[in-house]
């Protein structure tokens, strides 16, 4: 994507195209996604290591991502991602009591809000 005539990368692109609210940005995504794959490559090579030291490296390769990227594709990241979600979502609903909260006090004090 371009902007202004350079190229943009994929976060870039969020601030000139609107993003919805509660969408994690691609770094959040990109360290959920690693987060999933990691722990389950780490995994799948010790299993693997048992049954097929004498295989191929391209073929070790091609079952484990077999089964490692549809895996965390459907099932993991999709769980990661409604719990961040989940954790933002409180966090920022906490961030906006607590500014009401402050607003409130200083209101009722009278005193101007900074």
């Amino acid at each position: 994507m371009e902007h202004e005539g350079k190229a943009l990368a994929a976060d870039e692109t969020d601030t000139h195209h609107h993003r919805n609210p509660g969408v994690p940005s691609v770094h959040v995504r990109a360290a959920l996604t690693w987060t999933a794959i990691f722990p389950m490559v780490a995994l799948g090579m010790t299993v693997m290591g048992w049954f097929a030291e004498s295989w191929h490296p391209v073929l070790r390769a091609l079952v484990l991502t077999l089964v490692v990227v549809p895996m965390a594709v459907y099932v993991i990241v999709p769980r990661l991602l409604r719990a961040y979600g989940k954790l933002s979502g409180a966090a920022r609903n906490r961030r906006l009591r607590r500014a009401t909260e402050r607003l409130d006090r200083t209101a009722r004090q009278g005193t101007p809000v900074s």
